[in-house]
């Protein structure tokens, strides 16, 4: 029973050497994070996730455009950024609707319109997209390479799809067998 008595004195007189709350500012300290300067303004999240993006991290990039959007708005640029991120990450519908809420807010804005051309040729909707790519070529005035190439594909595969080959006839005859027994044979 002393030795209880001799530890639990022990460790009261530890706990008191340092004060109640000299233990915890010291951890806090010790673990705490760099300093950010309040007075300083951030790296903008758009900027951010526009270089992860280009980088392929479309799940980071993501992350740094809804920051964005914490911080700007939700404005026609944060919007087509959400729809590009969503689009890498295969989340068409998510996409389209991003999109098209950015392009509702500034219809001039050729990044939105041409990325959701992208959208709907990757939904396999080409004679749509072949739309807003000429859209979107019209508002660029053809300066853009990747906007004059995806209209050039959208109207090949708008074209292929309004014209299908039509396919071998076969030919077919009726063949009577027996009483009221009809055979249909064709000819291959």
């Amino acid at each position: 029973m002393t030795r209880g008595l001799v530890f639990l004195l022990l460790c009261a007189m530890l706990s008191a050497c340092g004060g109640p709350d000299a233990l915890s500012r010291q951890a806090s300290e010790r673990n705490a994070p760099f300093g950010v300067d309040p007075g300083r303004n951030g790296v903008d999240g758009l900027l951010v996730g526009h270089r992860l993006l280009a980088a392929g991290e479309s799940e980071l990039a993501l992350r740094a455009y809804l920051r964005a959007a914490s911080e700007q708005g939700m404005n026609a640029d944060v919007l087509s950024a959400l729809g590009s991120a969503n689009l890498r990450l295969g989340r068409l519908n998510q996409a389209e609707q991003l999109l098209r809420r950015a392009i509702e807010l500034d219809p001039a804005f050729v990044p939105a319109v041409n990325n959701l051309g992208v959208v709907l040729m990757e939904r396999g909707r080409a004679p749509e997209a072949r739309l807003v790519f000429q859209q979107a070529f019209a508002l660029d005035s053809g300066a853009t390479d990747s906007i004059r190439e995806n209209l050039r594909r959208a109207i090949a595969k708008s074209e292929a799809s309004l014209y299908v080959e039509p396919e071998e006839r076969h030919a077919f005859s009726l063949v009577r067998r027996g009483q009221g027994q009809y055979v249909l044979l064709s000819q291959l």
